[in-house]
């Protein structure tokens, strides 16, 4: 399908935009990138996301399809003749779902209560909680891949897009908060997983730089104290 009837709209260092970025590769489907440039909201996204107003949107010829894990299901049924991305049987597409939704709602909001914990004591506990989730995970990998290379066995698959989507993201967090946070002595195969994700063609250059992203966060953060002295100071 030419680029011109696959539209996203996003920016590069969104997660929920690389995840769908990583679906439309994995698919080989050609798409045009139009940048959002945020806190600024274009007329497009207004139009085609009236409802939360945020990214990603992907436009498919003229028909919006909003939040990035609707968009990846979207892209899978859409396009059913290139590899598949949610399993095939119901139960295991049902468990795919499940620890998607626990890695995106519970797990990788972690990261921002870790950076903003207030002291010591509290940026511990939330560490624990971080490195439990990921013992989670490690076997959920364990159990999903079979010994095969990804989540989704031979080929990277749901789980392995969710996941994969913070990746970057986990790495900006060890460089701020000096912690590694994918340790191979707790998690062998996950830091495995990771490396071979990163590394696949579908995924590689999508994502910023862990480097870039702690820069962005950082601008975020500097940008967030600054509203929050000019609304205590009026």
């Amino acid at each position: 399908m030419a680029a011109k009837d696959v539209k996203l709209l996003g920016t590069r260092p969104s997660s929920y935009v690389n995840k769908v970025q990583f679906a439309l590769n994995l698919k080989s489907i050609e798409y045009e990138f139009l940048v959002e440039k945020l806190p600024e909201k274009s007329e497009l996204l207004l139009k085609s996301n009236p409802v939360h107003k945020k990214i990603p949107v992907l436009i498919h010829g003229d028909k919006p399809v909003c939040e990035s894990s609707v968009i990846v299901e979207y892209i899978d049924e859409a396009w059913s003749d290139a590899p598949s991305i949610l399993p095939s049987h119901p139960y295991e597409r049902a468990n795919a779902r499940f620890w998607a939704a626990y890695i995106t709602d519970k797990w990788f909001p972690l990261l921002r209560d870790f950076r903003t914990a207030k002291d010591e004591e509290s940026k511990a506990g939330v560490l624990e909680k971080i490195f439990e989730g990921l013992t989670l995970l490690e076997g959920v990998f364990v159990k999903s891949s079979n010994g095969k290379a990804f989540f989704g066995g031979e080929a990277i698959g749901y789980l392995d897009i969710v996941l994969g989507s913070f990746l970057c993201w986990v790495k900006a967090a060890e460089i701020m908060a000096q912690v590694k946070l994918l340790d191979e002595t707790k998690t062998p195969a996950l830091v495995d997983w990771a490396e071979r994700f990163i590394s696949h063609e579908a995924i590689k250059g999508v994502m910023l730089e862990p480097e870039e992203l702690v820069i962005v966060a950082k601008t975020k953060h500097a940008a967030a104290a600054a509203a929050a002295a000019a609304a205590a100071s009026k």
